[in-house]
């Protein structure tokens, strides 16, 4: 079971990985170097006329193999570090509660693992652009762990506890670290223009849950399998 669970998580996460590593040179990267610019001072967001304008556009990607090999491995290890967990939660449940592990079971793990993982935590402290200014480094990884530990703890809750007391303290687990509140400058102060930023948020979430259905479906589809092989 160990080899099955071990050889499915690294299938999983290297197909999801590299998808995932795809959608973002398309539609991430770009993004990212164009926030680079202004990180760099080369391009500035300045007034026109009473009104905030500059150029549009994203740089091309450019020759830098390196960095973008290391973008591909780097997808390719955390979703395979994710795939492991996710299949060692889909069998501890399945021992716990006999919830069955089938690739349509792990299209919900997947999404889970996204909600827990990069969802939840985004709400608080959204994905940000090269050279944005932000809180203290240590308060906001603090918050972001502790956020993620009780957003699956919540999850958990809500899905295999029984009663509507269950439910509401599932809910309350997943909404504590929003009310606590993630730390913050006093001020807003930013580089690039705030649609630039807000559509790297959107296209960075979208891309992590693309990869994460991914991840969960491949890792219940080859464990599922490899059972039965």
């Amino acid at each position: 079971m160990t080899k099955n669970l071990v050889s499915s998580a690294v299938f999983a996460g290297l197909i999801a990985g590299l998808i995932a590593a795809l959608l973002q040179f398309v539609f991430v990267i770009p993004l990212l170097l164009e926030g680079e610019l202004y990180e760099g001072g080369e391009r500035v967001h300045f007034l026109v006329d009473g009104m905030t304008q500059s150029e549009k556009g994203s740089p091309a990607l450019g020759n830098d193999w390196a960095r973008h090999l290391m973008t591909i491995g780097f997808n390719a290890v955390t979703y395979t570090g994710y795939g492991l967990l996710l299949l060692v939660a889909m069998g501890v449940a399945r021992e716990r509660t006999s919830t069955q592990i089938t690739a349509k079971n792990g299209l919900i793990w997947g999404l889970c693992g996204f909600i827990a993982i990069q969802l939840a935590p985004a709400m608080g402290l959204p994905p940000e652009l090269p050279g944005t200014p932000a809180a203290e480094l240590a308060p906001r990884q603090m918050w972001w762990f502790l956020t993620i530990i009780a957003s699956v703890i919540g999850l958990l809750v809500i899905a295999f506890g029984r009663g509507v007391v269950m439910l509401l303290l599932g809910m309350v687990i997943l909404l504590l670290p929003h009310i606590i509140g993630a730390p913050h400058l006093d001020t807003y102060f930013g580089i690039a223009p705030p649609e630039l930023s807000a559509e790297f948020v959107t296209v960075s979430m979208g891309v992590a849950a693309v990869g994460w259905t991914l991840l969960g479906y491949f890792a219940a589809y080859f464990f599922e399998r490899g059972e039965t092989a």
